[in-house]
């Protein structure tokens, strides 16, 4: 006899045992045995019947239990039917949270309804759904309660749009929590982190300007020491810009595109930005640079070195770095970013010896920073479970 011959079918006898138990424990015991059936198992059109029935049963139960029971059983199953679905999201909500949160039995426009009608917890259930498409994380934000923006600050499948950030600024701009999400995304629009540097302090500043692209004027006034709390490492801001060109010509009007900024960044492998500090300063453009530092050899190499004016004595430290950046390749690892600046620090300390103290001690203090996010990756990597978090 075969496995599918063996299996018990669901029928009127599933029903009437389920109507027969006698205390809520009992119904539940049931209706846990009979979900797992119906939401694993191949079901006939008469099956599927019957298991409606009893889905419809089991929410009309008295007993939070057996609802319960129901709601997390059946919580990711497409044989959710939906109102059965909108029934459970109006319960209490130990049986409503999990179909709230995981049910594809919703529609778009019955979550956006939900979000309007509910209590926070539900909203905040809603907003750590797998994905939350732009239009409800929008409603969200600007009708939700705070537990719920919080939940989708840091929900990596929500879609946010600029509307949803100004929404969660206007309205909890003292809610440190829900800045602290926003800042945690992996990417936020310059505007929004140009709004947060004047509402976070301490370790939450620190983080914003270390992930996140800034204006580059703002990023300027904070290198500049224009502003109290901290300092910005330009070079990084540098990687993190989505116009180079603008960014290095706004450092250059102020003065901050020195010799010493472009060595540092060419030491840790930032060459898009070495290759614009070139074209800015020689005013030879970007494309014309790009040959002579990566294709016309050392003479091309060393003519654009002086057209920018940079000096003569640094020649021999700026070609062993970008002999040591065609060397070097990113190994396509997680973290790489961190080991393959790891080792264009390394090799350049290696190779040239007379680099000035400042810019020393920057490399030294950027080898321990890089070595440490390596580290911390391959820790990661041998325990996964350390670094998993709950959101």
């Amino acid at each position: 006899m075969g496995i599918a011959t063996m299996r018990p079918h669901l029928s009127e006898g599933d029903i009437e045992r389920l109507m027969r138990g006698e205390t809520s424990e009992e119904r539940a015991g049931i209706a846990h045995r009979l979900c797992r059936r119906i939401a694993a198992d191949p079901l006939t059109d008469d099956e599927r019947l019957h298991a409606e029935e009893i889905i419809k049963i089991l929410a009309e139960d008295a007993a939070d239990l057996v609802r319960r029971t129901l709601s997390v059983t059946l919580k990711n199953s497409p044989r959710l039917p939906r109102d059965v679905a909108l029934r459970l999201a109006q319960d209490i909500e130990a049986v409503a949270l999990p179909v709230l949160e995981f049910s594809p039995a919703f529609t778009d426009d019955d979550l956006i309804e939900l979000v309007l009608a509910v209590t926070p917890p539900k909203q905040a259930a809603i907003a750590g759904r797998e994905t939350v498409n732009p239009e409800l994380t929008s409603l969200i934000t600007e009708h939700g309660a705070a537990e719920a923006v919080s939940v989708l600050s840091r929900n990596r499948g929500a879609s946010w749009t600029n509307a949803a950030y100004e929404h969660s600024l206007r309205r909890f701009a003292d809610n440190d929590d829900i800045k602290e999400g926003l800042i945690s995304r992996e990417q936020i629009p310059v505007h929004i982190a140009e709004k947060l540097v004047s509402l976070v302090s301490g370790q939450t500043f620190d983080l914003l300007v270390n992930k996140h692209e800034l204006p580059a004027q703002v990023a300027i006034d904070l290198a500049a020491g224009a502003r109290e709390r901290a300092t910005i490492d330009l070079v990084e801001q540098a990687d993190r810009t989505h116009d180079m060109e603008q960014f290095v010509q706004q450092l250059d009007l102020n003065g901050r595109l020195t010799y010493s900024l472009i060595m540092r960044a060419l030491c840790v492998g930032h060459m898009k930005f070495v290759e614009h500090a070139l074209a800015v300063l020689s005013g030879v453009p970007h494309n014309r640079v790009w040959m002579m530092v990566h294709d016309a050899g050392p003479r091309g190499l060393a003519a654009v070195f002086d057209r920018a004016g940079l000096p003569r004595k640094l020649l021999p430290a700026f070609k062993a770095a970008v002999t040591v950046f065609h060397e070097t390749e990113l190994d396509g690892g997680a973290n790489d970013k961190a080991r393959f600046r790891s080792r264009m620090i390394e090799r350049v300390l290696t190779q040239f010896q007379a680099i000035p103290k400042d810019d020393l001690d920057y490399l030294l203090e950027k080898l321990d920073i890089y070595s440490e996010q390596a580290d911390a990756q391959e820790e990661a990597a041998e325990e996964p479970g350390r670094y998993i978090s709950n959101g």
